[in-house]
């Protein structure tokens, strides 16, 4: 394999003796048949069947794409066939548009060369009226001169003075209004042609001018026809994952306080963009998350020295703290911005489109459905008053699409239709799955928060008690029935030094908490009738020694 910049070939003058000019080789569509899509850039494959003759020939393939790295060109020749690929290269040449519109051109730009060629002839109409009515003025301004002159010299022919007049004005007010009448028509095709202008600008793009072609040199012990597949990458092309979430289920039934049985059908989809300057027509797609730009070299390694020192007095004597925040969960919509990279949780991985599809280059997004499944979900309305004020729907369920869910936006669809966009997290096969469908308009939470601090007279130990106050409120209609749980959470802290010590007043919260995990997230599942109010209340204190600072 070989590769070569574009050459332009100068032919000789023609004498006596020269040379014979070498025919044109004839050109064999190559399109594409294969596209492997990668983060930034696209593998693109290709496959023709060409009809060999015995000996060494030389072949021209195309067009192909002007943008197509030349280093990663590479052809192969069915195997068993006693066939060699010599040389292979792509080679570039300048092709300016046509003046004219082709049998190509789509009905506008045929539209525009139609206008374009009736504004010329107006202009010419319109030039040779105006000449017309020049030589009509100076023909009038003759006949006034003679009149004059015969008038001085004691003639009278006034009949026919006034016949002459009266036919050059009646040709002049006939040249004059055809003349306003190519002028009007003019300025019409003027605004209709700055119409299709625009339109034009915004549904067409003009074809590349520098066009590809690969050439092919082949050396066939014996004639046959032969399976050629050509590959190379093309950049211009990228892909990221998107994803639609429908949730379906009973509403409840009425007077009811068990939660509904919901189903999730959750739709795999690829957001493809090219502008590669060749469409992908029925292509087998594949997407993958490997990236082939970057470096594989390990980073080089530096000194880390470490070194030890005894503390001072004022160091041994106080125990310095501080409040750390760490995000253990996200729920919610959360706003994509710009065009992430793939996440794919460090390993490459490769989906497969079902179905050939067709990409155009337009550098335009279109949607490949990959996947679609249907399973059962479970549902809470839950709160982190905390963080918001709001109650959200939380669905949960498992991936069970046979592949790994790469994280990417998400569009949530509930009976009523769109409901809003959030974001799937990198899920493995079988995984459970989060996702918040929402906000209720109908609930709402206030929180209330007090502090206290206080000081023992023997341990000389800073006791800190904080009180966290949610009120929940359910806002129904008149004739609503059933009650609804929803789901409150809130935190207290966690202590990681045996200095401080954190300890939660289960006596003085109301109502005790249902549930506390390790990471100091406290639950309540709360029960609410229509139009009902509850009061939930939290209560622990925060202990640390006198040689604990900064709390």
């Amino acid at each position: 394999m070989s590769t070569a910049s574009k050459k332009i070939a100068v032919p000789a003058a023609a004498g006596p003796g020269a040379a014979a000019p070498v025919p044109p080789v004839p050109v064999t569509a190559a399109p594409v048949t294969a596209v492997t899509c990668l983060e930034d850039r696209a593998h693109v494959e290709r496959a023709v069947t060409l009809d060999l003759a015995a000996g060494v020939q030389k072949l021209r393939l195309g067009p192909v794409s002007a943008l197509a790295v030349d280093r990663t060109l590479h052809a192969e020749l069915t195997a068993g066939h006693p066939a060699t690929v010599l040389d292979v290269r792509i080679v570039r040449d300048w092709v300016p548009r046509g003046p004219r519109p082709s049998d190509d051109d789509s009905a506008l730009r045929r539209r525009a060369h139609a206008l374009e060629e009736e504004r010329l002839d107006l202009e010419r109409r319109r030039d040779r009226l105006r000449a017309r009515l020049d030589l009509l003025g100076g023909l009038a301004a003759d006949l006034l001169r003679e009149i004059g002159e015969g008038v001085g010299h004691g003639e009278s022919e006034g009949p026919r003075w006034s016949a002459a007049l009266d036919r050059v004005d009646a040709e002049r007010d006939a040249f004059g209004e055809r003349l306003r009448a190519v002028e009007a028509r003019s300025a019409a095709l003027g605004a209709e042609l700055g119409d299709v202008h625009r339109a034009m600008d915004l549904a067409e793009e003009e074809p590349a001018e520098l066009l590809g072609h690969i050439e092919l040199t082949v050396e066939a012990a014996v004639a046959g026809p032969v399976e050629l597949r050509l590959s190379h990458l093309v950049p211009c092309a990228l892909w990221r994952p998107a994803y639609r979430a429908l949730l379906d289920g009973d509403s409840g039934t009425p007077g009811s306080s068990v939660t509904p049985e919901h189903s999730v059908t959750l739709e795999t989809e690829a957001m493809v963009w090219q502008r590669t300057g060749e469409d992908w027509s029925g292509v087998r797609l594949t997407l993958s998350t490997a990236r082939s730009a970057l470096a594989t070299e390990p980073p080089s390694l530096g000194e880390d020295r470490l070194t030890l020192k005894d503390r001072t007095a004022a160091e041994r004597r106080t125990v310095d703290v501080e409040l750390r925040e760490e995000e253990i969960g996200d729920l919610g919509p959360a706003p994509v911005l710009g065009l992430p990279g793939v996440d794919d949780g460090g390993e490459a991985r490769v989906l497969h489109s079902p179905a050939p599809v067709s990409v155009p280059s337009d550098g335009r997004a279109h949607r490949v459905p990959l996947s679609v499944f249907t399973t059962a979900a479970s549902s809470e309305y839950a709160s982190s008053p905390e963080v918001s004020p709001l109650v959200t729907q939380v669905v949960r369920f498992d991936n069970r699409s046979g592949h790994a869910l790469l994280a990417g936006p998400v569009d949530l669809i509930r009976g009523s239709g769109f409901s809003g966009r959030g974001t799937v997290e990198f899920t493995t096969p079988r995984a459970p799955v989060e996702l918040a469908f929402g906000s209720r308009d109908d609930h709402r939470v206030v929180r209330e928060t007090e502090e206290s601090r206080d000081t023992t007279g023997i341990t000389q130990r800073t006791v800190v008690t904080r009180t966290v106050r949610l009120r929940v409120s359910r806002f129904s209609a008149p004739g609503e029935l059933g009650d609804r749980v929803v789901v409150l959470r809130e935190r207290i802290p966690v202590s990681e030094v045996a200095a401080v010590e954190v300890r939660l007043r289960e006596e003085a919260c109301s109502p005790v908490p249902d549930a506390v995990d390790a990471e100091g997230i406290v639950r309540w599942d709360v029960t609410l009738p229509p139009g009902g109010r509850r009061t939930v209340t939290l209560v622990y204190e925060l202990s640390a020694s006198s040689k604990v600072a900064g709390l």
